[in-house]
């Protein structure tokens, strides 16, 4: 999707806002509708059905009538894709919506233009003639300002940092952290692959963000030293205010626009890093990590306690700053095809030189030291190495490594087979 930060008046924004309250309200009308349902009773009622029973509350209750009847129904569409997408999309059945949480609602084009094919050519319905599609009403101001038409609210100014004008059939509005975004569903086209025929490897890690096979270290932007300070401040005044009082949400308030200010850099940097990566190498090669397993909360269960619980959640908050998921999949999305996995044990215990695996050649975070070669770089740039030539998962030593260079192995590995135990029984 393309995004952009919005700049509405007063008005538009206090309009824009009644329409997030409907559609949060039709959205959670069907969720209660499904959610009632048991074995034996009729099937909850489907999209055209809820738009039939939609069209009836409009007629019977002068809030819901005073919104947009495009918005409505456009949320109950958003529903019926959710459900219908419960099993593929990892999310489940369709939850509840709540205030200042989920505020947003879509906008279908009310423009008609004329469809072609991939190709270029008119596409036309079975009685040969011009098929004619949605489009969003949207004007280019100047070089750095445009602006949408949206129900009710006439013109709404966007703030346009891609080169081209957005050609969409809809768009989400969104409102977070005291700022208003649109997004028109376009689907990006891909970057294709450079001549150059190069491969690359990423190891991704705290200290080091990614770490590229070539020896480039990237880091993903944080919170200043003062902006970290000022979210402490606001952090212990809110605890002082009293509970449920206006002061406290102001703080609560500014402490989230400093957080989202942070998820905006991190954002921004995963989408320039993996475009630069899409066009400059031919085949990107990612550790394969598990994040979610690797970010999962160390508390325990009651009968079972964790252990060192506040240092885990340290250890997970910094993590997930780092955009390591994001990083992929945008990657990804950008370059099709030209992107792989590589099994993540091993690669940073493996020398990249000789091919020989032992821990102790890890002296710490940052210095990787071969017992067998000699070879000594910085640990990240040598499991990078390993990533780009494939050396992952595989938990014997090889005394030739895809990355280069054959060496004999002079010491013994650590990576040992299971070796059988004596019980006592004599052999004859």
């Amino acid at each position: 999707m393309s995004r952009f930060r919005m700049y509405p008046t007063g008005e538009q924004a206090e309009r824009m806002l009644l329409h997030c309250a409907h559609a949060r309200y039709v959205w959670n009308l069907a969720v209660e509708q499904h959610a009632s349902w048991r074995p034996g009773r009729r099937s909850a009622p489907g999209f055209a059905e809820q738009c039939r029973q939609l069209t009836e509350a409009r007629r019977e209750n002068d809030w819901l009538a005073a919104g947009n009847a495009d918005v409505q129904q456009q949320a109950l569409q958003d529903f019926a894709k959710a459900r219908a997408a419960r099993f593929a999309s990892g999310f489940g059945e369709p939850t509840w919506r709540r205030k200042h949480v989920h505020e947003g609602f879509r906008v279908i084009g009310t423009d008609r233009v004329p469809e072609s094919h991939p190709d270029g050519s008119p596409k036309l319905n079975a009685r040969g003639r011009q098929v004619m599609g949605r489009s969003v009403v949207v004007q280019r101001l100047n070089r750095r300002w445009a602006r949408a038409k949206v129900p009710g609210c006439g013109w709404v100014r966007f703030r346009l940092t891609h080169a081209g004008l957005p050609q969409a059939k809809t768009f989400r509005i969104t409102f977070r952290n005291q700022q208003w975004h649109i997004a028109f569903a376009v689907i990006p086209t891909p970057i294709d692959a450079p001549g150059t025929g190069e491969v690359i490897g990423i190891d991704r890690g705290v200290k080091i963000t990614a770490a590229l096979s070539d020896g480039r270290k990237l880091n993903c932007p944080q919170l200043t030293v003062r902006e970290r300070a000022r979210i402490r401040k606001h952090q212990r005044r809110a605890a002082r205010a009293p509970r449920g009082s206006e002061a406290k949400a102001t703080e609560f308030a500014k402490v989230a626009r400093l957080k989202a200010r942070e998820a905006d850099r991190r954002k921004d940097w995963c989408e320039k890093t993996s475009t630069m990566l899409a066009r400059t190498c031919r085949l990107i090669r990612f550790e394969k990590l598990t994040i979610t397993t690797m970010t999962c909360s160390a508390k325990g269960t009651v009968e079972q306690p964790g252990r060192n619980v506040r240092q885990k959640a340290g250890l997970n908050r910094v993590i997930l700053a780092q955009g390591w998921g994001l990083l992929r999949r945008r990657t990804g999305e950008k370059a099709p095809g030209r992107v792989e996995d590589v099994p993540a044990p091993y690669t940073s215990l493996r020398c990249s030189a000789c091919g020989w695996i032992e821990k102790d050649s890890r002296k710490s975070q940052a210095e990787f030291v071969c017992v067998s070669c000699g070879f000594a770089c910085n640990a990240d740039e040598n499991a990078a190495v390993n990533v780009a030539a494939g050396q992952g998962g595989i938990p014997r030593p090889r005394r030739a490594a895809g990355a280069g260079g054959v060496t004999a192995a002079v010491g013994r590995s650590s990576a040992r087979e299971p070796q059988p135990v004596r019980v006592g029984i004599p052999l004859p």
